[in-house]
């Protein structure tokens, strides 16, 4: 079956499923291939629990009518997704970045929604998979849409924005982040240039950091005509400040070439960390670009509370903690760590977890973490994983290989009264720590 005919009968049935245990009834089941399974045999299952139909690539399990045919089923899902985008006469909005995709795409969702019916990626589904997924769920009465792209090796961004075809676009900042798969710093501003690269193209908005050099640099190598600034000099879009940062970040802002005076726009968040000025601005000027007033933009960045284990407060009956363990790299830990330094209390202790898929540059990395980190005045220093612990016999700190020695030490002897830095790659399993703390 070629992707048109495949169209007509989505348009019937517009859920797409993946997994079995999460079947809704007259859905379309993609069977797609893992490391470790082949969901061909999943197919019957998926009929059985109400799915209208299952997509197979494996000619044998083919019963009836209700299986269809594709010669591979990841494929059929991406030409599905990139057709029915085709079809979309919206503001595409395409997110990648080393860090704060995610903290941007909810902003951005928050503000634009004070004023359309929009969509954005739902958790983390920002790769070859995920992005078809995310476009697929875009139904016709959706106003914008905001896609997050992650990548771990160069041309990634590239083949995801031939799914999204984003007509808007942002990189949040390049870091590093994935160094082994795009083969060093140099690297990850190539693949992530990619966005721009596809928007300088197809005559593309992006969205740029005026102070990040090296975002302006890969917008000009790239082409890019169609800019829109943000940052906290005055020839920006939209500049800004921080009026507060502890816990929560207040901003200051105006638009265009104006200077600040007595009367600037006052957006209050509920973000915590000074590296996320610039995912606020982002947001304020993405919200006036499209037409937001400035009462809808402020509601917007106020309205979003972050979840999701970014740059999260949480306070317990011990302890506040900054749960920011959803991920980490180098770049991500050093404005982690200074934002720790700069808030208040009297007592702060950290909990650092390895940094995955950092390659050659591991132990240079994390040995460069580390100083740092020792600099930050913490009466505990934890470090957790096989990377940090090569340096315990130099450094005076705790360190555990694993987390579960790490929950053991702190069961013994708990952390109370302090402000609390958790950090770390999400294999890491920081998460099973809070209980603790």
């Amino acid at each position: 079956m070629n992707t048109e005919q495949l169209y007509e009968i989505y348009l019937d049935h517009p859920t797409i499923c993946t997994d079995t245990r999460k079947i809704s009834a007259g859905c379309i089941f993609f069977a797609l291939k893992g490391e470790n399974f082949d969901a061909n045999t999943f197919a019957a299952k998926a009929l059985e629990l109400g799915a209208a139909y299952a997509v197979i690539d494996a000619a044998g399990y083919r019963d009836d009518d209700r299986y269809i045919l594709v010669d591979d089923v990841l494929v059929a899902l991406q030409d599905l997704a990139r057709h029915h985008r085709r079809q979309q006469q919206i503001p595409f909005i395409g997110i990648t970045g080393s860090n704060g995709k995610t903290t941007s795409k909810e902003l951005i969702n928050s503000v634009l929604s004070q004023r359309f019916k929009t969509f954005a990626t739902e958790g983390n589904l920002n790769n070859h998979i995920g992005v078809p997924l995310t476009i697929l769920s875009i139904s016709s009465d959706i106003e914008m849409a905001i896609v997050e792209m992650g990548a771990n090796h160069q041309k990634e961004i590239e083949f995801l924005c031939s799914i999204s075809q984003p007509t808007h676009g942002l990189i949040t900042n390049v870091g590093k982040a994935h160094l082994e798969g795009f083969g060093g710093f140099e690297g990850v501003k190539i693949g992530k240039g990619e966005l721009y690269q596809y928007l300088a193209q197809n005559t593309g908005t992006a969205f740029i950091n005026r102070d990040n050099h090296d975002l302006m640099s890969m917008s000009r190598k790239a082409g890019v005509e169609k800019m829109v600034c943000y940052g906290q000099g005055a020839d920006c879009y939209v500049n800004g400040r921080l009026v507060s940062s502890d816990p929560f970040l207040t901003v200051s802002w105006k638009r265009e070439l104006t200077e600040f005076d007595n009367n600037p726009q006052i957006a209050n968040s509920h973000l915590t960390g000074t590296y996320n000025l610039e995912n606020l601005l982002a947001a304020i000027a993405i919200g006036i670009f499209f037409g937001l007033t400035t009462l809808e933009v402020n509601a917007g960045i106020d309205a979003y509370h972050p979840t999701n284990n970014r740059s999260q407060i949480v306070k317990t009956s011990n302890n506040t903690l900054v749960c920011d363990y959803y991920n980490a790299n180098p770049s991500s830990m050093a404005v982690a760590l200074d934002n720790l330094h700069s808030m208040q209390g009297d007592n702060k202790a950290f909990i650092l977890g390895d940094m995955f898929e950092l390659g050659e540059e591991s132990a240079e990395e994390h040995k460069a973490v580390l100083e740092k980190a020792m600099e930050v005045g913490a009466y505990r220093r934890i470090f957790i994983g096989k990377e940090f612990s090569k340096s315990s016999s130099i450094i005076d700190a705790e360190f555990y290989s694993d987390t579960q020695l790490a929950a053991e030490a702190l069961g013994k002897n708990p952390i109370k009264d302090a402000v609390v830095l958790v950090k770390g790659s999400r294999g890491m399993k920081l998460e099973t720590l809070t209980e603790l703390l």
